[in-house]
């Protein structure tokens, strides 16, 4: 059985998350930029129980939270910790309620942080404040009871193995509550899955496997082969296992298959996937709950 998850946003529920720039907020005093954040935090919260509610409804069994939840949180200016903020208590009250909501209504939490989050990096304070971004992740992970932090391994600088030995050092830098919840994924551009496999088999990491990025940048694993091997790693931690699926925007025949398309193509996700026991799958489509309801109807398990 497939869990289907959506991520991050809604397209036609009345439900929005707020976000803040950090230029907006060096413009006011402190105590005034903590209760602007607080208010933000406050709404992102309340938000979030109406996405379990929501998505329930809708029968979606997974949710990516919106890793800019709490915005600006470890800028260096702007940044802050939850007791900072004038609605800690209520904040935290609400989250906790979320964490039991979710275990009730069993659906699934994650979070995929930026881009920019690239343990591997040859600078040291791009990797510092990688490290900031995940624990941060980890921390409201903790609250809220996501089972996963999802992150790319980073750039290659010429030299994959020299990058991923960098990332194992990063890695080894995180907490406990991070190190038990970071999974990787294989990109559209660079890591296949059989980059990353011996990675995630050494450090006991899971791989959330991407078909679209691996049909985008394959390698000598068929997708069966792929997928069995990505699954094998969630066994050490005893979790159901994460994958993506999106469809390229403009077709496999189009100039660039890496783009997402609004909807996904009952096509692009592998027929035997139905008959491999359960696991989540993230719908990567720019329409949203939308999409991932659409999916479900064209693609019933059988």
């Amino acid at each position: 059985m497939i869990r289907f998850g959506l991520c991050c946003i809604f397209i036609e529920e009345p439900i929005k998350f707020r976000t803040i720039t950090a230029k907006t907020l060096s413009t006011l005093p402190r105590q005034q930029q903590l209760e602007r954040i607080s208010d933000i935090c406050l709404k992102n919260a309340e938000n979030l129980v109406e996405s379990l509610h929501s998505v329930a409804r809708m029968g979606i069994g997974a949710f990516r939270i919106l890793s800019s939840f709490f915005p600006r949180y470890t800028h260096p200016e702007a940044g802050y910790v939850l007791e900072d903020l004038p609605d800690a208590k209520s904040i935290l009250k609400i989250l906790k309620h979320v964490n039991r909501l979710r275990g009730g209504k069993n659906i699934r939490l994650s979070f995929h942080p930026d881009q920019f989050v690239v343990l591997n990096s040859p600078n040291e304070e791009v990797v510092r404040k990688s490290i900031a971004e995940i624990e941060y992740h980890a921390a409201l992970a903790t609250l809220v009871g996501a089972e996963v932090i999802n992150i790319h391994a980073g750039g290659g600088y010429g030299d994959k193995a020299a990058s991923l030995k960098r990332f194992e050092r990063g890695y080894a830098l995180l907490s406990a509550a991070a190190q038990q919840r970071l999974t990787l994924e294989n990109d559209d551009v660079l890591y296949t899955p059989s980059d990353l496999l011996p990675l995630c088999r050494d450090l006991r990491i899971p791989l959330v496997y991407d078909v679209h990025h691996h049909r985008c940048n394959p390698d000598s694993l068929s997708v069966e082969e792929a997928t069995a091997k990505a699954m094998e790693t969630w066994t050490l931690r005893k979790q159901e296992p994460y994958s993506h699926v999106s469809s390229p925007k403009q077709g496999w025949t189009g100039r660039d298959p890496k783009p997402h398309a609004d909807y996904i193509n009952p096509a692009d996700i592998p027929d035997f996937w139905r008959d491999i026991g359960p696991f989540t799958l993230d719908v990567e489509a720019k329409h949203k709950e939308k999409a991932v309801v659409k999916l479900m109807d064209e693609w019933p398990i059988r």
